[in-house]
Parts: structure tokens; sequence; C-alpha cells
């Protein structure tokens, strides 16, 4: 008998479990944040500071569309989890077949927005405009293709339903490659620009997706879904359940980057070195926090398997590991950010300008680490157990009330100028972190009705 890719969390060494399970997520996120740094580094490297910033502006618009399809992959993962747990295998072929299309006809409307309203949007996050030709072939190019990054990330969400972190890992592990390759050609030795970056990732995504698709086709009998042409016809109570908490998850995840794409108007309205510096700074600061979403990213399938199981304790003892994992990390970076952070920047420009700037950025996103730290744990528990709606109110105090309030209030109106716009970003994820710890400990989610009762 084949062996199946899902995995059992209900039982056995939670520690040992989380960890070994977390490993290749943490591997799998340092290749997908290095998969668009690569993009950076050859663009800094062989375009200069305008082609830089061009890169990283628009990455955070493309990044938006990509974190909404997000959203509703997660919703997928929690039910796929939730029916693990309940023991419910036939329902899972359902999810599956229903999210498979569901997010890809997401995928379609997102791109066709994008290539029609491109300059609008450029025109709204003070494009500047020594980039604005470049950003707008960049985001041409990522948006005509962006089904593949939907595609790839919705595989990898199913899989970690499922349990499975290792295929992740080498899907992830084929699109880093073949972007490095790509990019080192197009833009390094053809001389093709901002555009030979987004031609790379494109076809990195590509790769990596039909490759999923067909080892998973080969594998269908361990992996649970039959890819039958039946299994792909949406059914009309996974659409509801999927739109129920998948709406406020992308909501969440949407207003994160909104909030991004506000701070980085009144950062773009400093100069074009500002908007470089924080492009770079965020993109280091995203390798860190990846890494450690690791930790989240193994956490919330175990947790959803043992809330469809209705296993209160073992949920408790993943969110204690979870802190307990995140803490140390954290540690680790904070002390390797203040030892080599310049250095870091340095990889990315060679502009004095940039690395003189780059001590501000540092000195004010440190605040955000601990805030990070803690809500690896209580985010799993909100994401596992399918509360969305309260993720999303606690998002929309993180991205809209204090991320842009505070950076606004320290940028603008206190005079704090760079320094202020980064300090209001770092802490704006307090606004998340604190509420989240305090339910957790509250007690409260134990009685909360489980998803899985209704698949």
């Amino acid at each position: 008998m084949a062996k199946s890719l899902t995995k059992d969390f209900t039982q056995g060494n939670i520690a040992k479990q989380l960890l070994l399970f977390a490993l290749p997520f943490m591997a799998s996120n340092a290749l997908q944040v290095l998969y668009s740094t690569i993009d950076m580094i050859v663009v800094g490297a062989y375009v200069g500071t305008y082609g830089l910033s061009a890169v990283s502006q628009s990455s955070q618009i493309l990044n938006f569309e990509t974190m909404v399809c997000l959203g509703f992959s997660n919703a997928g993962q929690v039910l796929l989890g939730q029916a693990l747990g309940a023991g419910k295998r036939k329902e899972m072929n359902e999810i599956i077949g229903t999210l498979f299309v569901f997010i890809c006809i997401l995928a379609l409307g997102f791109s066709t927005v994008i290539l029609l309203g491109q300059r609008l949007i450029l025109d709204l996050i003070n494009m500047p405009q020594e980039s604005y030709a470049m950003a707008q072939e960049y985001m041409s190019i990522c948006a005509g293709g962006f089904v593949f990054t939907a595609g790839y990330n919705l595989v990898s969400a199913i899989l970690r339903g499922m349990g499975d972190s290792k295929r992740p890992f080498l899907f992830i592990g084929i699109a880093s490659l073949v972007n490095l390759v790509l990019d080192l050609l197009f833009t390094g030795v053809w001389g093709w620009g901002v555009a030979g970056a987004a031609w790379a990732t494109i076809i990195g995504q590509a790769v990596s997706f039909i490759f999923s698709i067909f080892y998973l086709m080969k594998k269908k009998a361990q992996f649970g879904f039959d890819f039958k042409k039946e299994s792909f016809v949406p059914k009309g109570k996974y659409i509801k359940m999927i739109t129920s908490v998948g709406t406020p998850m992308a909501i969440q995840s949407g207003f994160i980057n909104i909030s991004m794409l506000f701070v980085n108007s009144m950062i773009n309205e400093v100069g074009v070195v500002a908007s470089a510096t924080f492009g770079v700074g965020v993109r280091i600061d995203d390798i860190v926090n990846k890494i450690c979403l690791g930790i989240q990213y193994a956490a919330v399938p175990m947790i959803s398997q043992n809330i469809g199981a209705k296993n209160v304790k073992r949920v408790k003892k993943i969110v204690h590991c979870a802190w307990m994992y995140s803490i140390a990390l954290t540690i680790f970076f904070m002390i390797l950010y203040v030892a080599l952070g310049k250095q870091l920047f340095m990889l990315f420009d060679d502009n004095p300008a940039v690395h003189e700037m780059s001590g501000e950025f540092i000195r004010a996103i440190l605040v955000m680490f601990p805030a990070f730290a803690f809500m690896r744990g209580s985010g799993a528990l909100i994401q596992g157990m399918g509360f969305a709606k309260f993720g999303m109110v606690l998002s929309i105090l993180d991205g809209v009330l204090l991320r842009i309030g505070l950076s606004w209030l320290f940028g603008i109106a206190l005079g704090w100028g760079f320094f202020g716009f980064v300090l209001g970003y770092g802490l704006a994820p307090y606004g998340y972190a604190i509420p989240s710890v305090i339910y957790f400990l509250s007690g409260k989610w134990k009685k909360r009705k489980v998803l899985a009762e209704d698949i």
C-alpha cells in the first residue's frame, strides 16, 4: 500500500514534531525570500538604485495580490487540517478540487486588474519618476504570469494542511534554482534590466507549479486527490466555507500590504535613496521573519488537526513550543542584525547614500522583533482554529490604525523623517501580538465551535 503524504499530529512528542515539521518550512521560506531577493541583488548590481527602487516597490504591489490569494489558500489549509484530524478523508478530495478552481479564477481576476490599472496604482504610491517606467515593465510581466505564483502557493498550502513540509521545500527549491540561473542570464549577461528579473521570476514559478502538479498526479494515491475531471467541479458547500474563512484571512493579508503601500508612499516622498533603502531593509527583514514564520506554518496544521480531534491540551502545548522556538530564533537574528546589518545592505546596492541611511533603518526596525516572536504561537492558534474574523480585526489594527497612523505620526507630524516612518512600521505588529496573546491566555478559544463539525 502506498505511503500517504498526510501526517497525524494528534499524538506523539510535540516539541520534536514541531521542530522537525518546521525545519523544511523554515528552509522553504528562506528560499522563497531568496527567490525575490535574488531579483533585487542582481538588479542592484546590473541596473542600479533606480532599478532597485522599481523592483522593491513593484514587489510590494504584487505581494498584495499574492497574499490575498494565500489568505484563501490558507483557509483551505485549515479546512483540510481539521478534516484530517476528524478522519474525513472523502471530504478532503472535494475541498482540494474546489480550492484549485477558486484560486485559479481569483488569480486570473487579479492579473486583469493589475494589467489594466498599473499606472493608477504607481501614481497612488508616488513612484519616483526615475524608476516609473521600469516599475511598470516589471509589474506587467509579473502580473501576466500571476496564475503560476498563486498556483504554487496553493499547492504548498494544501500540503501544509495535510502535514507535509518536505514537498513544498522541493517545489520552492526548483523555483529558486531556475530563477537564479535565469536572473543572471537575462539581467546580467543579456542586459534585459528589470524585465529580465521579472521574466526569471515568472518562469521559475511556472516551472515549479507545473512540476508540482505532475509530481502530485503521479503520487495521487498518497496525495489523496484523484485529479479526475469531476473532482474539479466546485462544491457550493466548500465554496461557502472557503469564502467564509478565507475572506477575513484575505482581508487580513491585504490590509497589511495596503498599509505597506501607504508607508512606501510616504517614504517615496523623501526620495529615491530612501525608497531603495526601505525596499532593501524590508527585504532583509523579510528574510528573518519568513524563516521564523516556518514555526507558525508548522504549528497551524498541527493545531488544526488537534482542534478537529478536540484535543485541547495538545493545542496548548503546541502554542507553548512555538513560542519557545520563536523567541530563541528572534534573539539569534537580533544579534546578527546588530552585528552585520550594514554589510547586508551592501549586498544589494553599492550606493554609499543607501549604506549611510541603512543605520537609521536598523535602529528603528529592531523594536519589531519581539512582537513577531510572540505572534508565531498565538497567531498560529487563531489561524489553526479558523477564527479568521478575529485575525482580520487584529490585522486592521496592525495595518491601518498603527502601521499607517504611527508612521505618519513619527515621520511627518513629529518630523522624524525616514527613521520615524520605519519606527512606526516596526511598532505596528504589537497591535496583533498583544491581543492575540491575551486571547490565548484567557482560554476563551476552547469554547469556539470546531469547523470540522460542518465539513
